[in-house]
């Protein structure tokens, strides 16, 4: 389902026609960076997310159609997740040295904070998000430059409000892993949760990467709450957490949001994490359904956390290109609210050739793709969010709000 329309500018088509003539700005080959934290807290994550987005890129390629038979090549660099230095060399290394045209990432709030701000915004490079939720990336000093497929987590926030007051959930402790995703997530779950009448025992943050998480799992014991929402990462502290709380005692009923769900930690956990419950971006729409048909007839995943996301992201990157007539870095950006938003002929996952035909012939396009694309005026997905829930040892969709 669309949330938000808005208007496209009227002169879509006399862009890539003047586009077309642009000979300097055209290329047999070009490079599009996938940045994401292929080591660190999501790892067992970011595989199936840079694949998917690589799907779009080969399926725009393959057409012949993409800028008269251009070729998009995938060039990956590590985000880390967690390490804003580390990220903002390997975005240098793709804006400076690979010479990319636009970004598919990052993915973690912190680390893509920091490239937009270090790197990608100031060089004039495209970034288009999957997975990075903090609601301060609404805000950001971008200059347009900025954009995310995922939902911002002051709505996920909201929506993990409604799904714990629809069950009772009446009290609950909160820890976060202690960045901006993990708190601004945490900031937004609260006012949320103690609007519609929730009471937060305690919040606590933790750190990722310790050994041992005793002691912060006994002071969140400590203000007997029975429910523990853990906001964290599925390969890092949030797992911890979870293992300590169940070792110990002290905890067996986990809410979970979009950083916790994966299969590795239900292979981590195992049956003690049954019951568990939690949200994640995602829709029970056709385009959804399409997606995962077509990523699995491709031999890739499919159904997994931000797949989607990753798959329509590198596809905006593909039609705004198409739109513009150009590899031109600022001619992209120019072009990506256009392809993204109504009105125009809806295009979903794998048709891009058909979206690309449109384009070359002066049309215009609606990119629905997996997840209902719609961008809001600031370039960020309104979202629908899947509410989970672990049973017999596999993630359940409950309904989609």
């Amino acid at each position: 389902m669309k949330h938000v329309k808005t208007i496209k500018t009227t002169l879509m088509a006399s862009v890539a026609a003047f586009g077309l003539t642009m000979g300097s700005a055209m290329a047999d080959d070009a490079k599009v960076g996938i940045i994401l934290g292929f080591t660190g807290p999501i790892e067992s994550l970011t595989p199936d997310m840079a694949a998917s987005a690589e799907l779009a890129l080969k399926e725009a390629s393959d057409s012949g159609i993409l800028l008269g038979g251009t070729t998009l090549t995938p060039v990956r660099g590590d985000s880390t997740c967690i390490d804003s230095a580390a990220a903002t060399s390997a975005a240098e290394r793709l804006i400076t040295s690979d010479g990319v045209v636009a970004i598919m990432g990052a993915d973690c709030s912190g680390v893509t904070t920091a490239i937009a701000n270090n790197t990608a915004v100031p060089n004039g490079v495209v970034m288009v998000s999957p997975s990075a939720t903090s609601p301060a990336l609404t805000t950001i000093e971008d200059n347009g430059y900025f954009f995310r497929t995922a939902p911002s987590d002051a709505r996920q926030g909201e929506v993990l409000a409604d799904v714990l007051t629809d069950r009772g959930i009446m009290e609950i402790a909160i820890t976060y892993t202690n960045n901006d995703y993990g708190k601004g997530l945490s900031d937004a779950f609260q006012a949320a949760y103690e609007a519609k009448g929730g009471s937060v025992l305690v919040v606590a943050a933790h750190e990722d990467g310790k050994a041992d998480y005793s002691a912060e799992v006994a002071a969140l014991a400590a203000a007997g709450a029975d429910h523990l929402a853990v906001f964290g990462y599925v390969d890092q502290g949030g797992k911890g957490i979870i293992q300590t709380s169940l070792d110990t005692g002290a905890f067996d009923s986990f809410v979970l949001a979009d950083g916790m769900i994966g299969e590795s930690l239900i292979e981590s956990i195992g049956p003690d994490l049954n019951g568990t419950i939690g949200t994640l971006p995602g829709s029970e729409s056709q385009e959804s359904a399409d997606f995962v048909s077509y990523a699995q007839d491709n031999g890739l995943a499919g159904d997994c956390p931000f797949c989607g996301e990753s798959y329509d992201a590198a596809a905006l990157i593909a039609l705004a290109m198409q739109a513009a007539g150009s590899t031109d870095r600022e001619a992209i950006q120019a072009q990506i609210m256009n392809v993204a938003n109504a009105p125009g002929t809806p295009i979903g996952p794998g048709n891009l050739a058909e979206g690309l035909q449109i384009l070359a012939d002066g049309g215009e396009v609606d990119y629905v793709g997996a997840t209902s694309v719609e961008l809001t005026d600031v370039g960020e997905a309104a979202g629908s969010y899947k509410e989970l829930e672990v049973q017999d040892g596999a993630f359940v969709t409950m309904q989609v709000r």
